[in-house]
């Protein structure tokens, strides 16, 4: 929306074309963002307080440490959405389909989140948003967004699957894109939300990868870095960075009141909506796999939940303590804190991993 002021503007004087460049509307996305989540922040979580009877559910046979949590408002989530929604909206170009994509996909995937949160904490229906009416719409979503980007597609890079650490290495994906694009975003959406367990424990993981995505678009967006750093080259992915920029402003300023011990959680309107986010803006991108890598976090969580579940029904017999994962460490008597920041730091390590992969070839 500014880009066209600042473009309209360039006629009277040609300083107001600095707001052309991707670098600085990204930069100025994760500021906007970043207050508008300061600002609203306080008045968000007093009316969460407000509608909110009991707060955030806790299980009674989870860590006994949870029980201390009973009453904390949930759905903060929504939060992060205002935020990164009205920074992208000011700051990126509105002609780009791109945002549009990554928009939509993100506002449904909350519109579930926010359904389900609604069902269970103000209208106190323990039920929620039924688990198939909840796969139903993520199915739509995932499908939907394969869909258009299949057919829109401009270049034949925009459907071949990348292999990282590989040169030349490319793998045309055909219709069987869509499939890939569903499944990498709603097991993204899914994957980020089971890891939403503690405080702050998904929402850093999440503002790390997407700034990471954010380098990667914008460098698939440009033509001459695409081809010195043998990537593909997506027209008009650049302005993704401005999107993912928003994540990283909007996630911090949420972080603030999040952050241990909460003042608020992120509940399923912000936990699918951001893995969702995610995992369209690597489809875009065409860095599922990288994803995969620096999102090490949240596979290891899903994975762990897999595994444990399938364990008990065939052999009767637990792998973990509790699943997902960080909850085995807090009945092994981790401190919540220390789980913390030891998945933070995991995430840094698999983040520069995966950046690694722009230049490791």
């Amino acid at each position: 929306m500014l880009l066209w002021l600042s473009e309209y503007l360039t006629r009277f004087d040609s300083g107001f074309h600095v707001f052309q460049y991707i670098t600085l509307r990204t930069i100025l996305g994760v500021l906007t963002a970043l207050v508008i989540a300061f600002v609203i922040g306080p008045r968000m979580i007093a009316a969460l307080n407000r509608y909110q009877k009991q707060g955030q559910p806790i299980r009674s046979d989870g860590p006994e440490t949870h029980l201390a949590k009973a009453g904390t408002p949930t759905m903060g989530g929504a939060l992060i959405l205002v935020a990164l929604g009205i920074a992208t909206l000011l700051w990126a170009d509105l002609y780009n389909r791109f945002v549009w994509v990554v928009l939509a996909v993100t506002i449904l995937f909350g519109a579930i989140g926010f359904v389900d949160d609604y069902k269970k904490l103000v209208k106190n229906d323990p039920k929620g948003l039924s688990a198939r009416a909840k796969y139903f719409w993520q199915t739509l979503g995932g499908l939907t967004a394969g869909a258009y980007l299949y057919a829109s597609a401009q270049t034949p890079a925009e459907t071949q699957l990348i292999i990282p650490f590989v040169k030349d290495v490319i793998i045309d994906l055909g219709p069987w894109f869509i499939l890939l694009a569903y499944l990498v975003v709603v097991g993204s959406s899914n994957a980020v939300n089971l890891t939403d367990g503690l405080d702050g424990l998904a929402i850093l993981p999440t503002v790390m990868v997407a700034g990471a995505l954010g380098i990667f678009a914008y460098v698939s967006g440009h033509a001459r870095f695409a081809e010195y750093l043998g990537i593909p080259y997506i027209p008009g992915a650049g302005e993704v960075a401005i999107f993912c920029g928003a994540i990283v402003g909007a996630g911090l300023g949420f972080l603030w009141f999040n952050a241990y011990p909460a003042q608020v959680f992120m509940g399923d309107v912000g936990a699918l909506a951001l893995g969702a986010a995610l995992g369209v803006v690597a489809v875009i991108v065409r860095q599922e796999l990288v994803l995969f890598i620096m999102g090490g976090v949240f596979v290891m969580e899903t994975v762990s939940v897999i595994l444990q579940v399938a364990s008990y029904k065939l052999t009767g017999r637990r792998i973990f303590r509790m699943a997902p994962l960080h909850h085995h460490f807090e009945l092994k008597g981790w401190p919540e804190p220390r789980i913390i920041v030891r998945f933070w730091i995991v995430t840094v390590i698999l983040v520069l991993i995966g950046l690694s992969s722009l230049k490791i070839r």
